[in-house]
């Protein structure tokens, strides 16, 4: 009977022994999983960096054939626009008149002016006694503030001219604008250059971004 006993008890260890013990593994040793960490880090890389190449190829094309941001130099504007101001340029406007347009200086190669167009293709400009005629009605510059100078009772502030006199020319030509700054008393303009090609100018502004205190449109300065 003791022997039956034992025997029986040899089997219930048995059949409770850890199945880690009765099988054990067959996984040869040296053997290891296949690391895809590596390979995941690398393909992040890949596609944060394409991101940023298209991010910026998106933003050199818009800058060099859309808007890019322009730096004011010089007082030839005042009031409306002043050293420093930094505005958006707009390279795909249609121009019109009284438009501020950014330009190749036509005296200074490599440099670019900022003026205000005051006749386009066809019109007849006239200054007489302050007052702007075009093609021979007298048309309002609201965008000027001379009581922003001190200008002495016998002075004005736009001198006197027509065309004809300035340029040899009765009407602004096909293909070019006359412009003006709106400091009329310290401004190199088409006054003394002459008209300025379509070509040569690189686009139009009238958003100003800096500084933040003035940011928005630049007509509203002397309202």
């Amino acid at each position: 009977m003791q022997n039956n006993h034992e025997s029986t008890n040899k089997q219930e260890n048995s059949s409770f022994e850890p199945r880690k013990n009765k099988y054990p593994s067959q996984k040869k040793k040296g053997s290891k999983t296949p690391d895809k960490e590596p390979v995941s880090k690398v393909r992040e890389f890949i596609s944060t960096l394409l991101y940023v190449v298209v991010a910026l190829a998106i933003f050199l094309l818009v800058r060099h054939f859309l808007f890019a941001p322009v730096s004011v130099e010089g007082d030839s504007m005042v009031p409306t626009l002043h050293d420093n101001d930094r505005l958006i340029l707009n390279k795909v406007a249609d121009i019109d008149r009284f438009d501020i347009v950014v330009f190749d200086a036509p005296d200074e190669p490599g440099k670019q002016y900022i003026k205000r167009v005051i006749g386009v293709p066809g019109d007849m400009v006239e200054m007489r006694d302050d007052r702007l005629y075009v093609n021979g009605e007298e048309v309002p510059e609201e965008y000027l503030n001379s009581e922003y100078f001190t200008i002495d009772e016998t002075d004005q502030f736009t001198e006197d001219f027509n065309l004809a006199i300035l340029t040899g020319q009765d009407v602004v030509p096909e293909g070019h604008y006359f412009l003006m700054g709106d400091n009329r008393i310290n401004s190199k303009d088409s006054r003394y250059f002459g008209f300025v090609k379509d070509s040569h100018i690189t686009g139009t502004t009238d958003l100003r971004i800096w500084p933040l205190k003035d940011f928005g449109d630049v007509n509203q300065a002397n309202e």
